[in-house]
């Protein structure tokens, strides 16, 4: 089976760092993505990050990423500047605790009658000026395309192009199920792909309803909704994809439940889905 990470985004804010990285642990995760809002508290709180490090280390959790630059693809020139500079933040934390990638995600719809390939060279640019900021650090860029009707990017198909237009190896694809789905993806849209060129793959399913209506509050535990997750991870392990699958869920109802059972049965759900494609 594939190695398996937890996102602090399944736990909520209100599990701070020591409770995902002593659930991550506990469940038998390998992989911790550490959300940026958790490192900020877990700072603010009088931690450091050679202790976090140290940690993390102790559980024999890995840390995957540092999850998310926000907003990263902006359109006006000007407002990149800020993103570049929360994105050295961002870095240096990934590098403090060896995290290979930071994810970044789309900026939101532009206006309406924006040509797309206005928003692909203006992502594209955006993209590469964040590669040049983490490559100092050690660190890769992971794209997560969002589903939402709102976002400026939310296919596999979009992003790709626009990653496959920055020419750096440093930059790569974050793919999300619940977003492949939302966005209309397709299967055939993963064709031809290099699996070296996707970082980071979420699992997570959703409830049933029409597809671009869905929101974060309607993911569910792999295998419990109505995305095809079978069909994309055996698509993924086909086109060399070896990385990690980590579960991201945004659920209120998970977030009031204990993290650590939350936590045993994500995995678990993980687990039965791969031992049933591999079967």
């Amino acid at each position: 089976m594939p190695g398996f990470g937890l996102n602090g985004a399944t736990t909520g804010e209100e599990a701070d760092l020591e409770t995902d990285i002593r659930v991550a642990a506990g469940a038998g995760y390998q992989f911790l993505e550490l959300r940026d809002t958790k490192i900020e508290q877990y700072l603010a709180a009088g931690g450091s990050m050679e202790t976090l490090r140290s940690r993390l280390h102790a559980a024999n959790v890995l840390p995957l990423s540092v999850n998310a630059l926000e907003g990263a693809t902006p359109l006006v020139p000007r407002d990149l500047e800020p993103r570049l500079a929360r994105m050295r933040t961002l870095c240096e934390w990934a590098r403090a605790l060896g995290a290979p990638y930071v994810v970044a995600v789309p900026s939101v719809l532009p206006p309406e009658g924006t040509p797309d390939s206005y928003v692909r060279m203006r992502a594209t640019v955006a993209l590469r000026a964040l590669a040049s900021v983490a490559g100092p650090y050690g660190v890769d860029v992971g794209f997560e395309f969002l589903g939402f009707p709102r976002c400026a990017v939310n296919t596999l198909r979009a992003a790709r192009g626009i990653v496959e237009d920055t020419g750096d190896p440093r930059v790569g694809l974050v793919i999300d199920a619940f977003h492949f789905y939302a966005g209309g993806s397709r299967i055939e849209d993963l064709d031809g792909l290099d699996g070296a060129q996707v970082f980071v793959v979420h699992l997570d399913d959703a409830e049933p309803g029409e597809p671009s209506s869905l929101t974060d509050a309607q993911r569910l535990m792999p295998g419990d909704g109505v995305i095809p997750l079978a069909p994309l991870v055996t698509r993924l392990q086909a086109i060399g994809y070896r990385g990690a699958y980590s579960l991201e869920l945004f659920r209120p109802e998970y977030w009031a439940q204990e993290p650590a059972a939350v936590a045993t049965r994500g995995l678990d759900s993980m687990r039965r889905l791969f031992a049933h494609t591999e079967g």
